[in-house]
C-alpha cells in the first residue's frame, strides 16, 4: 500500500497526484475517496487537474469524463477507462492499493471464411536430420 496523505490534506472536491508508474490520482468526491491512473486515455493529460463533480473527473485536456468509481469513460473523446485502485483509511491517512495490471491479451478477429481455408491447409514440419 502506497501512503498517499493525511484526510484533513484532501479537501472535498480536489484531487492529489501519486508519482507512481503509471501516475496514480486520489480524490475526495461525494464524502469517499476514489484512486484512478492520472492519464487520460484520450491522450496525455493529468486528470488530478481536471474538475471534479458527482464522481466524475473532467479531463483538463479535451473534456472526457471518467467514472471515479469504474474508470469508464462516460463521454468522448475517450473510449477505453482508466485503471481503478483500492483506497483504505488507516489511523487517519489515505492508502492506495495499486491494482496489477491486466494482462496484455492480443484478440484479432478472422473472417469465418478465413479460418476456414486455414485450418484445411495442410502444414509440414522439418526437422533437423530428417522429416517428421
Amino acid at each position: 500500500m502506497i501512503p498517499v496523505c493525511r484526510l484533513e490534506d484532501l479537501p472535498e472536491g480536489e484531487a492529489i497526484r501519486i508519482d507512481t508508474e503509471p501516475p496514480i490520482a486520489v480524490f475526495h468526491a461525494e464524502g469517499e475517496f476514489y484512486a484512478i491512473d492520472d492519464t487520460c486515455t484520450h491522450q496525455d493529460a493529468s486528470l488530478s487537474e481536471g474538475w471534479v463533480e458527482n464522481c466524475q473527473v473532467e479531463c483538463p485536456l479535451h473534456a472526457a469524463s471518467f467514472d471515479l468509481r469504474t474508470g469508464a469513460p462516460s463521454c468522448p473523446p475517450a473510449r477505453r477507462p482508466v485503471r481503478t485502485h483500492r483506497v483504505e483509511i488507516v489511523d487517519g491517512v489515505i492508502h492506495v492499493r495499486v491494482a496489477t495490471p491486466a494482462p496484455a491479451v492480443a484478440v484479432v478477429a478472422v473472417p469465418m471464411a478465413v479460418a476456414a481455408q486455414v485450418a484445411s491447409v495442410p502444414v509440414a514440419v522439418a526437422v533437423e536430420g530428417g522429416a517428421v
